[in-house]
């Protein structure tokens, strides 16, 4: 079956999963093959790091209004010619000094700064949602698609082993005619030949199910493949009203509901950020600052007097030193003002994206309710022509039987049966899909995680 993804065949590369075989169940059901998808994806878990990154980014906007504390220590020792901290003469010497400094400073104004920056942060972090929610949204319908195929595959197989139960009925029948005297022994051949192209069918479809679940094993990194099988469930077309719905009516809601537009929205909104970030460097930033600072030395303070104790002179040597720090940018060749007209182009780059992002979408609304009608469509076309064809293999078994028609006739109106059977299998399953790509855009999920 081939299923139209538009912009989400390129996930196939990157839902790789990580599971064991004892974690898995006997069968897959499709809520369970998107729950582990949402739980093990590695583009999933990426879009999560971003997210915590984004959170990082919040808690470091934060701490940007908090004072800092700074504090060091030293101990050295000086020979030669150097001053004497006690007397302030330069002598030579060997001496011993230890410093302790320690400073607290907080940012008083500095052009808002540090406020857009957490207002960027918050930003960030709903932009890092939206990317999220938008790849869980994707792998769920590249599974459900790769769900539906093992599906398709599957109902082909048991239509093929149904219908070459029939031949194989109608070719002991066939046989005892021929027996008897009462059928040609070209018939014998003829049904013999539908028999063994049947089986040559079976073996092909099988082979079409081993591969599509595997192709699904693999998307979960599964590396049993032969006891992995998803569930036996019979999935109807669903009842909705969307195919009610116009292209105009959904491409309006996509834009709410669909996250390629928040998100890109959201980047419009952070690169006019970086904007007036960089513009805070025009003005001047005011801080302020306390400082403490003592020392001790072993030199001795003066003829027969050994030097204080440690402690007593960090007492005695300490002092505090406060103030304010006004620094005004005047000059720095430019910097400032091409940083400021570079976030600007950014900008501008983030608006096209954003408009390119609401004509990707409408277009892919478009493509998405032209197939889904076509779908519907060949789905009905499909129907009526299983009904007849039923109908005609029913006329030319019944006429084989009373031996108005031979053989070749009744394999070949058999073999339009099956051809229109398999073609309902397929135009079913490509219906359903195509309602849940629809159904995506308005804002109804593949199954809820």
């Amino acid at each position: 079956m081939k299923f139209t993804l538009y912009i989400f065949s390129c996930l196939f590369f990157s839902a790789i999963l990580t599971v064991t075989a004892q974690d898995t169940p006997a069968r897959w059901t499709l809520e369970a093959c998107v729950s582990y998808a949402m739980d093990n994806n590695i583009s999933i878990k990426q879009s999560m790091l971003d997210q915590e990154s984004a959170d990082i980014s919040e808690s470091e906007a934060i701490g940007n209004y908090l004072p800092s504390l700074n504090a060091n220590a030293s101990n050295s020792w000086n020979s030669g010619l150097t001053q004497n901290v006690t007397t302030g003469v330069l002598e030579n010497q060997v001496v011993r000094n230890f410093s302790l400094n320690a400073t607290a400073g907080v940012t008083l104004f500095d052009g808002l700064r540090n406020l857009k920056t957490f207002q960027r942060a918050k930003l960030e972090q709903l932009a890092s949602q939206y990317s999220l929610q938008m790849m869980k949204d994707d792998i769920a319908l590249f599974v459900a698609n790769a769900y539906l195929e093992i599906l398709v595959n599957k109902q082909q197989l048991e239509l093929l082993v149904e219908q070459n139960e029939v031949t194989k009925e109608q070719l002991e029948l066939t046989q005892k005619t021929v027996e008897v005297g009462t059928a040609p022994e070209g018939d014998l051949l003829e049904i013999q030949a539908t028999n063994a192209d049947e089986q040559q069918q079976i073996i092909v479809a099988e082979n079409n199910l081993r591969i599509s679940k595997i192709s699904l094993a693999q998307t979960l990194l599964i590396k049993d493949y032969q006891n992995f099988d998803i569930a036996d469930d019979e999935y109807d077309v669903p009842v909705t009203d969307i195919m009610s719905k116009t292209p105009e009516e959904i491409i309006e809601k996509s834009k709410q509901e669909r996250y390629e537009v928040q998100v890109a929205k959201q980047q419009v909104e952070l690169a006019g950020k970086d904007v007036e970030i960089t513009r805070s460097e025009f003005y001047p930033s005011l801080n302020g600052f306390v400082n403490y600072n003592t020392r001790e030395t072993d030199r001795a303070r003066g003829a027969g007097l050994g030097p204080l104790g440690f402690v007593e002179q960090l007492w005695r040597n300490d002092g505090l030193a406060y103030g304010v720090q006004l620094n005004i940018p005047i000059f720095n060749g430019f910097a400032t003002r091409n940083s400021v007209k570079r976030a600007e182009v950014n900008v501008k780059r983030a608006e096209f994206q954003l408009e390119q992002a609401e004509l990707d979408l409408e277009a892919n609304v478009y493509q998405a309710y032209v197939d889904a009608q076509g779908a519907s469509k060949s789905y009905e076309a499909a129907q009526k022509a299983v009904e007849s064809q039923q109908l005609a293999f029913e006329y030319a078994q019944e006429r084989f039987n009373v031996g108005v028609s031979n053989a070749f006739e009744l394999s070949q109106s058999k073999f339009r049966l099956t051809n229109a059977e398999n073609r309902l299998i397929n135009a079913k399953y490509d219906f359903i899909f195509n309602i849940k790509v629809l159904e995506l855009f308005f804002g109804i999920r593949v199954v809820e995680y």
